[in-house]
């Protein structure tokens, strides 16, 4: 008799289950995963890059965005600009929404024809000194650079500064 109830039991409990195993299988054709970048990895892409630009004698602001292109970290050496706070979390922005260097994008905009609105979008800034910011091949953020005399400069401490965090994002 209770071989008999438990068994009603499990069927009943099977019956019941089937379709949210089903539905939840569904769901999950439905849904992506990504990877983020943990905050204290940006804090110290942000930090490195700092440093690296005071070495070479440069006062710059750093931003830090995530892949949507979302602040991190933002970091302003005491003596740079104001203008190079929104200038740098602009140039990350552009870097994670077009997931290609701003100075990559600058030869574009000049080279092709069908780039040379890209400056025209809200919040993008062409101009040297964004950096996407990949782990296994897959974008995870980006990282900004404004103050150094030159854009090109700014793409030089950016690439430097994830050098530094490079064992963390190969997995």
């Amino acid at each position: 008799m209770k071989q008999t109830i438990f068994a009603c039991s499990l069927l009943a409990a099977l019956l019941v289950l089937a379709p949210i195993q089903q539905s939840n299988a569904q769901n999950a054709d439905a849904l992506v995963s990504q990877e983020s970048m943990k905050p204290e990895v940006a804090l110290d892409l942000a930090k490195a890059a700092l440093k690296i630009c005071q070495e070479a004698g440069y006062q710059v602001a750093v931003a830090v965005v995530d892949r949507a292109g979302l602040t991190q970290v933002l970091l302003r050496d005491r003596f740079a600009g104001a203008h190079t706070i929104d200038t740098a979390t602009r140039k990350a922005w552009t870097a994670a929404s077009f997931r290609t260097s701003t100075l990559d994008l600058t030869a574009l905009v000049e080279t092709e024809p069908v780039m040379a609105h890209l400056p025209d979008i809200t919040n993008a800034l062409v101009l040297g000194g964004g950096v996407p910011v990949l782990a296994a091949g897959n974008l995870i953020g980006a990282i900004g650079i404004s103050g150094a005399p030159g854009a090109d400069l700014d793409d030089a401490c950016a690439q430097k500064a994830l050098e530094t965090i490079q064992e963390f994002l190969d997995f």
